[in-house]
């Protein structure tokens, strides 16, 4: 490694660090002002919204992460500018990809540190604020859980398991459903292959039905089709959205898979967004570093405009991002281009203009 690579490692390092902890201060002060009185009005203090903040932290720090990593990038290159640092090595031979090449390898190790968050920090901490707010501020209580590619369920009188479900049709695969008496003993279980409501009944396929015998033993009974009166209806089963901020990387992935042996065609949407959102910031910094030098080059200005243009790079970027992912998960276009199609377009700008940039 070289003094050059250090050097602007070690600028890039901190510029990132004071950014992204400037924009989350923004972020968590205007948060705790527009939530204090939740808190107040569901007979908490201070104490618990700021717990609650302190624990939203990494989730933040994630949503922000893209953004952060453009504007570091961007201010380290404008320093360099405005220091005459950039016009001494090229000058001196070096070239605007040998010098951008440490930001872009320092931007990937951070974004590979935030995979690493999103897989064994973010589930816990995304959990605890979840139970914060929807059920000690917003007097919530979901009942549904999502573990090992299964969703369960506590109803009123049983518990519900299933794979992954399909919220359009209101169809379940390797559905179950059991009750217990005040003993705790088995009193009915349903297994059945595929489950599904229709005109407010629930319909059963390939299944079985084993029932406490009063005098004694269970009765089972084989079925092809079947239909039960069940007390919940599938609007109660489908956890909550927010649900799917505390999976981890692995959990969505098992979810995807459970999905698409299924033939749910969204099924990988949760992962392969979670992972394409961590990633948004590269293609950004792509972006972002010739439009510095490009704008400096026609205005003679560096950071006073690429900051706000970065900005607003980064916004459309988002926008874009954010229509793919619902075009995805309403069927209309595939999951994996949803999640490549800004990246692969941003990306290919920036290195075009890197490479011209370059001669």
């Amino acid at each position: 490694m070289t003094i050059l690579d250090r050097y602007l490692f070690k600028q890039f390092g901190r510029t990132f660090l004071l950014v992204l902890a400037a924009v989350m201060a923004i972020y968590l002060l205007v948060d705790f002002f527009e939530q204090i009185d939740n808190f107040m009005e569901a007979g908490h203090g201070v104490r618990l919204a700021l717990r609650y903040q302190l624990l939203k932290m990494p989730f933040i720090a994630e949503q922000l992460l893209p953004v952060a990593i453009l504007l570091a990038g961007v201010i380290t290159l404008g320093l360099l500018n405005h220091h005459n640092e950039l016009l001494a090595l090229k000058a001196g031979g070096i070239s605007i990809l040998r010098i951008t090449s440490p930001i872009i390898v320092v931007a990937f190790i951070y974004i590979l540190i935030g995979l690493a968050a999103s897989q064994w920090l973010l589930p816990a901490t995304t959990s605890a604020s979840n139970r914060i707010w929807y059920e000690e501020v917003q007097s919530q209580n979901p009942r549904g859980i999502f573990r090992n590619g299964r969703y369960y369920y506590k109803g009123e009188t049983g518990f519900y398991s299933f794979a992954q479900p399909d919220p359009n049709q209101e169809r379940f695969t390797s559905f179950t459903y059991t009750t217990w008496n005040r003993a705790y003993k088995l009193t009915m279980l349903l297994t059945a292959e595929k489950a599904r409501w229709r005109q407010g009944v629930w319909s059963f396929e390939n299944g079985q039905l084993k029932r406490m015998n009063p005098a004694g033993g269970y009765d089972i009974k084989l079925f092809k089709t079947k239909i039960l009166d069940l007390p919940e209806t599938p609007a109660d089963l489908f956890i909550p959205p927010y649900k799917s901020t505390e999976m981890s990387i692995s959990e969505l992935f098992q979810q995807g898979e459970s999905g698409s042996r299924q033939g749910n065609p969204t099924a990988w949407v949760g992962f392969l967004a979670r992972i394409s959102y961590i990633f948004l910031g590269l293609p950004l910094l792509l972006s972002g570093l010739p439009m510095l030098i490009l704008l400096h080059q026609k205005w003679g200005r560096d950071l006073s405009l690429a900051i706000p243009a970065s900005c607003g790079l980064a916004f459309a970027a988002w926008v874009c991002w954010g229509a793919l992912q619902s075009m995805a998960k309403t069927g209309y276009i595939p999951p994996l281009l949803a999640a490549v199609a800004v990246h692969l377009l941003v990306s290919g700008i920036g290195i075009f203009f890197l490479f011209r940039l370059n001669r």
